[in-house]
């Protein structure tokens, strides 16, 4: 904490040299800052990300209906987090960025973590979220596949291109999905889909599916 107050950072991550710095949620960002010879580019088309994220959204939404209700307000392993926040989260994130493309509203922090609604009780009512959020993105790219994905937006962690916020909306999704198989097997309950390594593949995603303590 007193490095990043020495530095004038306000949140994390952070790579430094000396007292300079970059807010590292742009990994562009940081191959830039460190003169990296490396192309930061995502590895998958927008056609590739949006087509296999209407598979992981489905998968997910199966993923969810599994969990029995008593389940919901179990903690997550390291994270003061409930697994029922995790299961909403999981839709939110799309949620976030289609409120973004959509509606044009500034995608925040807060638009991607709120917590789950009173009306979301039972994990039936999560998944039919999930499915109501698959659909609203299966019509976005319907009527956005054709539109420039190299421009600049706006986010809470700085600019960053129209392509690069629909990877990490899909990596993200996908790395949450992962996770919420792992629960499922901690119940000895058989996930009835499985998030592949074919469904990971080009998407920046670390071997580790939970933060180590």
């Amino acid at each position: 904490m007193e490095d990043l107050q020495r530095l004038g950072a306000k949140s994390v991550p952070v790579v430094s040299m000396g007292d300079k710095f970059v807010f590292a949620q742009v990994i562009r960002d940081v191959v830039e800052f460190l003169e990296l010879d490396e192309d930061p580019a995502p590895e998958l088309s927008p056609e590739e990300l949006a087509e296999r994220f209407k598979e992981i959204l489905k998968s997910t939404v199966s993923l969810v209906h599994q969990f029995p209700d008593v389940s919901l307000d179990n903690e997550l392993p390291n994270r003061p987090r409930s697994w029922k926040v995790l299961m909403h989260h999981v839709f939110q994130i799309p949620k976030a960025f289609l409120d973004h493309e959509e509606k044009n509203l500034e995608y925040t922090y807060e638009m991607m973590t709120t917590s789950p609604p009173e009306n979301l009780k039972t994990s039936e009512d999560i998944a039919n979220f999930g499915k109501e959020i698959s659909k609203r993105f299966s019509y976005w790219w319907q009527e956005s596949r054709d539109t420039d994905f190299s421009k600049q937006v706006t986010t809470y962690f700085g600019r960053t291109l129209r392509h690069e916020l629909l990877e990490r909306t899909v990596w993200h999704s996908t790395q949450h999905a992962r996770q919420l198989q792992s629960l499922l097997e901690s119940l000895d309950i058989k996930p009835d889909v499985i998030i592949t390594k074919e469904q990971q593949e080009g998407l920046p995603l670390t071997e580790e599916i939970w933060d180590k303590s």
